[in-house]
């Protein structure tokens, strides 16, 4: 089992689910704010590796829903600095172990890199913000917050 340095939004549901879900495949996790951490350029760049810039976001921040930031229109050096003012535009989890960084949660993916197998086998889109997947349920009854 590793140290799975995790970078979350705290109170963020599927944060929770997938912290939970490293736990129990025997991972130590230690949680960090994303919100809160001290980026810079240097820190924040390796946990998008090679992924085009579009998917370094988090489309369910505010800025990106009213159109604000449009990501499809930045260049990485843009992209960051947006970032590292506004941690909320982030996409989340960051993960690290040891010196390999990367983006966003997919079970399988993590399954083959360090291991989750579940007993228990996660269907549910553990990425996406719930109150984003339905209109029924309003921001406190998921526990989510939109600003810092």
């Amino acid at each position: 089992m590793v140290k799975v340095i995790f970078y979350e939004k705290p109170g963020c549901i599927n944060n929770t689910k997938q912290k939970a879900l490293l736990s129990a495949a025997g991972h130590e996790v230690e949680a960090h704010s994303l919100l809160n951490t001290p980026w810079t350029p240097e820190s924040l760049r390796p946990f998008f590796g090679s992924r085009p810039v579009v998917e370094w976001f988090n489309y369910t921040a505010p800025r990106i829903k009213s159109g604000e930031v449009i990501p499809n229109q930045l260049d990485e050096v843009t992209a960051l600095s947006l970032m590292i003012a506004d941690p909320l535009l982030i996409r989340r989890p960051l993960i690290q172990v040891e010196d390999i960084y990367q983006v966003g949660f997919d079970p399988v993916h993590i399954d083959g890199w360090i291991g989750l197998n579940p007993q228990n086998p996660i269907t549910e889109d553990l990425e996406t913000c719930p109150r984003s997947q339905s209109n029924s349920k309003t921001s406190s009854e998921h526990n989510c917050k939109t600003s810092a």
